[in-house]
């Protein structure tokens, strides 16, 4: 028997391309395409090693690489290192990350990045929205159709508000949006064509993970250390190919936490600037002034976008945020929005700025800071002496775990314990392979004594050696 027959033998999938034309990694990538389509593979399925199927084939390896990654970039299967290709699942099923995921009614929730629940967002909401209804000309404002970047008086509003904390952002440089989610998709799919490559941490917020794979977008990931993205590391990959946007989270990152000084703000500027690349700075992980650093549109304004969102401030559900942006790159964003949706909705901004730039905001904020650092101060005194990474504002911290324990193990047995949290899988761009880590939310519960129970049960369980699991399905 030859070499490729037994190479046939072996390949659980083998595509026919014996009618096909050059060249040869396409016609790949279109059988793959049909085969999945048709259901002959399924999500899950695992695709052969590239030198198995090319000798099957017999075609070179470079051909069934160039294919897979091919099929990678249009979201066709996920490359993971120790697991091979496999096909991917919907674009619903991926990335493994639901954010509405609720923990059970007797398990603590230390999953989700959401405000502190606090009585005082329900009463300051319909007081707002009590104060609006006796505001006839705010109510016809608010219905009626808006301009492209939302309404010039919100705008002023959101403007006015952001300088008293140290934002300097001008009303014609801002765009209304429904929230971070939808400014992070807005600026993907009006700046970045399909096929054209982005770039973050390594590890990131996976609702940029998906917006990049729903837009077709290569999303390729540059190595960090403690203060986030490295510079050189950067500079390397732009040389090897051309590096459209680069998202990023200074002030703290999610899930990591980690925080970039000045001088390393100023290094990822000087990269940009070299090879003519977008910066899109995340700022919907809001920080006071007195611990936020220098925003990148203040050292690079012709090129940095800047995400602004109330959902860590006042709620999630308001969907309100907004994008600063260049002047040159606004017309292209104002009709992508207006491709969306025609123009935010203006009763929501209508209510979401009249509550951040009422004084009931400011001592909702105020309490909202001293509860975070009192949280962050139990998480530091429950897990000490584990390399918990964090910010003394941040609503979650990074826990990279001890032998033998690995992430989904971790996470199952957490379950059992009665807390609820995400491993680390999600937040992995392409096919980095995923640290045994996890992120603790520290914000869901109501109670600090909620929190400090999940913690001391999470500390329990590090402390000891991790249970024999049944297998993950």
């Amino acid at each position: 028997m030859d070499l490729q027959e037994r190479a046939r033998q072996r390949c659980h999938w083998l595509p026919d391309l014996s009618a096909s034309s050059p060249p040869m990694y396409k016609a790949l990538v279109e059988q793959l395409a049909q085969d999945i389509a048709s259901g002959a593979i399924k999500p899950g399925d695992r695709l052969p090693p590239q030198r198995l199927l090319a000798d099957a084939l017999q075609v070179t390896v470079g051909t069934v690489t160039r294919a897979y990654r091919e099929a990678e970039r249009r979201g066709l299967v996920e490359a993971k290192v120790g697991s091979g290709t496999r096909v991917r699942g919907t674009q619903e099923q991926a990335p493994n990350f639901h954010h509405l995921t609720r923990a059970g009614q007797d398990s603590i929730d230390l999953s989700l990045s959401v405000p502190i629940p606090n009585p005082l967002r329900q009463q300051q909401l319909s007081a707002m929205m009590e104060q609006l209804s006796q505001m006839p000309e705010a109510l016809q404002t608010a219905l009626n159709y808006q301009p492209e970047q939302g309404c010039l008086e919100q705008r002023e509003q959101l403007s006015a508000w952001l300088a008293q904390q140290g934002l300097s952002i001008a009303p014609e440089e801002m765009i209304v949006t429904e929230g971070g989610q939808h400014a992070d998709f807005l600026t993907l799919q009006a700046l970045i064509k399909p096929g054209e490559a982005v770039a973050s941490a390594a590890l990131t917020y996976p609702g940029m993970i998906a917006a990049a794979r729903q837009l077709g977008l290569k999303h390729l990931p540059v190595p960090t250390d403690s203060e986030g993205i490295r510079p050189d590391a950067l500079e390397r990959l732009c040389q090897q190919q051309r590096i459209r946007l680069l998202y990023l989270m200074p002030e703290y990152s999610n899930p990591g936490g980690e925080h970039m000084s000045l001088a390393r703000r100023k290094a990822i500027v000087e990269v940009a600037r070299r090879h003519d690349m977008l910066l899109l700075e995340d700022g919907v992980q809001f920080v006071p002034a007195t611990l936020r650093g220098k925003p990148l549109f203040e050292l690079a304004p012709e090129r940095a976008l800047y995400i602004f969102s109330v959902s860590k401030l006042l709620a999630g559900g308001l969907r309100f945020g907004a994008l600063r942006a260049p002047a040159n790159l606004m017309p292209q964003l104002r009709a992508a929005l207006r491709a969306q949706c025609w123009a935010p909705p203006g009763l929501m901004g209508a209510v979401a700025c009249r509550w951040l730039t009422s004084s009931d905001a400011d001592v909702l904020l105020n309490w909202q800071w001293q509860a975070l650092q009192q949280r962050q101060n139990i998480l530091s005194e429950v897990l000490a002496g584990y390399p918990v990474r964090s910010h003394p504002c941040g609503f979650n911290a990074w826990l990279p775990l001890p032998e033998p324990w690995r992430a989904s193990e971790f996470v199952q047995h957490a379950e059992k314990q009665g807390v609820t949290l995400i491993a680390s899988d999600p937040f992995c761009v392409g096919s980095q392979p995923a640290p045994q880590a996890v992120r603790i939310c520290i914000t869901p519960p109501p109670t600090d004594d909620i929190l400090r129970q999940g913690l001391e049960r999470l500390r329990a369980m590090l402390d000891e050696a991790p249970p024999m699991l049944a297998p993950l399905i």
